[in-house]
């Protein structure tokens, strides 16, 4: 499903991760994927309230917390730097749907990285 959001559609995702050769791009990849699928899920499911976001925001994070082994197995892992850039595009995310008032720590409170 096509992004319909245009922030959304023209935000370069965990961007950081890309410029950073610790991290395999192959597996960033997967994480950026992660968060499209986020992104979609939202404009299909349009959640009304916090609650039901943080209801998508948390599946995303526990397929972040799957990554972690892809991390690992490359080489890598999420650690301190990557968990805030992470977290930074699971609050743009929020940001771009109309959940400014989203607690940022709460969209990843799930997160085993």
């Amino acid at each position: 499903m096509p992004i319909t959001n245009q922030p959304v559609a023209e935000h370069a995702f965990l961007r950081r991760m890309y410029e950073d050769s610790y991290f395999p791009d192959h597996v960033v990849d997967q994480g950026r994927a992660i968060l499209l699928r986020l992104c979609g899920r939202i404009e299909a499911e349009r959640p009304s309230d916090l609650e039901a976001l943080y209801a998508l925001t948390n599946a995303a994070t526990e397929e972040f917390n799957l990554l972690e082994a892809e991390f690992e197995a490359a080489g890598s892992e999420i650690e301190t730097v990557a968990r805030e850039w992470i977290a930074e595009d699971f609050w743009f995310v929020a940001s771009a749907y109309g959940f400014a008032d989203a607690d940022a720590e709460e969209l990843i409170a799930g997160r085993d990285w």
